[in-house]
């Protein structure tokens, strides 16, 4: 090794080690005890670094980048509460199973116990959303624990993991450079299982299959499902998938419902659910008389493949095992007209429907606003739509800035409800800066419409003011045209089906990143 290699930092090892295993983007919101991984950085060409000016943005970002890459991405965050502020959406990517590596400064490792101002206990804080965590104790451990990490970080199944860098292990001398790792593959799922799956069709008058993971963006394992459902076993998602590929010309599988009560009409007779790829589903909420578990009673459940399994290849076996027939013809586009009068989220759902690219991205924290543009694009142009999978609202800005990173070649849509967006509004500015061509649209209704409805569903009664005010975003209204135009965003404001259907049409075509305000 030269002696230019011998000098090299801890945190050049770390960075190098990462990007050499294929990590091609930062993002990142640094302090002071990150600056030697900011020179890092900026001395590796392989890793694009984007700068994030809240955390929330930066993780969400991470999220986006790897459902679209397959691969992590790396955040730089400042300390315990700078992983603090990023922790909604770490804790999105979990339930995403994406993989991403927080890199974390620390204080110094002597500085550690001096219990300065910033000093926490980083270790707990990022345990909870974290399939690994590591700390480099010492600079030589800086290239091998960066490898651990992203080995950690794929699984499978993947998820985030967190890498903590005290300040003097990233400026000391590093050690040697650390091996590649090689990354296990899906495990296959047992033959005895898949028939013993087949057994249990056979016997059943109802069956359903659920489905998570990347056999719901894969595009044979969805024709598979197409098959499935030819032979008579009904296929669903999860209600909050990472990742669904859909549009004209691919099967869609139905959707869990949302609402516990309608999840449980909907699966009225099933007599056996399949658990492919996903666990047992329960209900996003309890509710008082309301199940939480979202199996019928009697229903069997049986498991054909687990996360850590390749599910399409078991989807294919069980077809196959079934003797189930081709797949029928995919639906071909729907062509709608042009939607008229006041706004709604069914006539800016029209309009998605009509003018959504080939191959577009959509980011989804529309909310209430969501299901009717989720339903409208059914039979649209082949494209991907990312969920809102952990619940964490705020998700969705920073998630269209990862995939537009991720896939440059695609436009990226992201819907977000007004209060959703208020979140992470600083992405916006990270938009303009990287260029970024996303197309952002707010519904803006003023008010935390779910939870309004939560208020009657949870039987906590009518809400008087003080409930009203805190579920209300109005006295002042937002103005999103100038909350986008400040941080260098062209906006507009439509009121009517017709400048809104006009407006969306302009933004996608445009090379820059535009913000629609659809005022409700």
């Amino acid at each position: 090794m030269g002696e230019e290699a011998q000098q090299r930092t801890g945190a050049d090892q770390l960075v190098a080690t990462l990007a050499e295993h294929g990590v091609s983007a930062c993002f990142a919101n640094p302090g002071t005890s990150e600056m030697h991984l900011v020179q890092a950085l900026d001395r590796e060409p392989r890793i694009r670094s984007v700068l994030c000016l809240f955390e929330g943005v930066a993780t969400g970002a991470a999220d986006g980048f790897a459902r679209m890459a397959g691969k992590p991405a790396m955040t730089l965050l400042h300390l315990g509460p700078g992983y603090a502020n990023g922790a909604a959406n770490i804790h999105n990517a979990r339930r995403a199973y994406a993989p991403m590596v927080n890199v974390v400064g620390d204080h110094a490792t002597y500085h550690r116990t001096l219990d300065a101002p910033l000093a926490s206990d980083i270790e707990t804080l990022v345990k909870p959303n974290s399939r690994w965590v590591g700390v480099v104790e010492q600079a030589s451990e800086a290239g091998e624990k960066a490898a651990k990490a992203f080995i950690e970080t794929m699984g499978p199944p993947a998820g985030p993991v967190s890498l903590i860098l005290p300040a003097d292990s990233a400026w000391n001398p590093a050690g040697p450079d650390a091996p590649r790792v090689t990354l296990p593959g899906l495990s296959l799922v047992d033959p005895t299982q898949i028939e013993a799956v087949a057994d249990a069709i056979a016997l059943a008058q109802k069956p359903v299959i659920l489905v998570n993971g990347p056999a719901l963006y894969d595009e044979a394992a969805l024709t598979t499902m197409s098959r499935l459902k030819a032979a008579g076993v009904r296929v669903l998602c999860d209600t909050f998938v990472g990742r669904l590929a859909r549009g004209a010309g691919r099967f869609g599988p139905d959707r869990m419902a949302y609402f516990a009560e309608m999840a449980m009409e909907d699966l009225a007779g099933v007599d056996l659910m399949i658990l492919a790829g996903t666990g047992v589903p329960c209900a996003f909420f309890a509710y008082p008389g309301k199940p939480s578990i979202l199996v019928p009673e009697g229903c069997t459940t049986i498991e054909l493949s687990a996360r850590s399994e390749d599910t399409a290849e078991a989807l294919a076996a069980l077809a196959d095992a079934l003797d189930a027939p081709d797949a029928p013809p995919a639906p071909t586009r729907t062509q709608h007209p042009m939607p008229t009068g006041k706004i709604t989220p069914y006539t800016c759902a029209t309009s998605l429907a009509r003018h959504m690219p080939d191959q577009a991205i959509i980011s989804d924290d529309a909310v209430t606003a969501g299901l009717p543009h989720f339903m409208a694009t059914q039979t649209a142009a082949p494209h991907d739509w990312l969920f809102l999978t952990g619940g964490a609202i705020g998700q969705g800005l920073p998630l269209a800035v990862g995939a537009a990173v991720a896939a440059p070649d695609r436009k990226v849509i992201a819907l977000t409800g007004d209060g959703a967006g208020m979140y992470t509004l600083q992405a916006l500015w990270t938009m303009a800066r990287e260029r970024l061509p996303i197309v952002t649209v707010v519904f803006a209704n003023r008010s935390y419409r779910i939870l309004n409805i939560e208020m009657g569903r949870t039987g906590a009664g009518q809400p008087g003011p003080a409930a009203s005010s805190m579920l209300s975003l109005d006295k002042p209204a937002l103005d999103w045209v100038k909350l986008a135009e400040g941080q260098g965003v062209e906006a507009v404001s439509c009121d009517t089906a017709e400048a809104f259907d006009t407006a969306l049409a302009r933004a996608i075509a445009a090379d820059v990143p535009v913000l629609i305000e659809a005022v409700m």
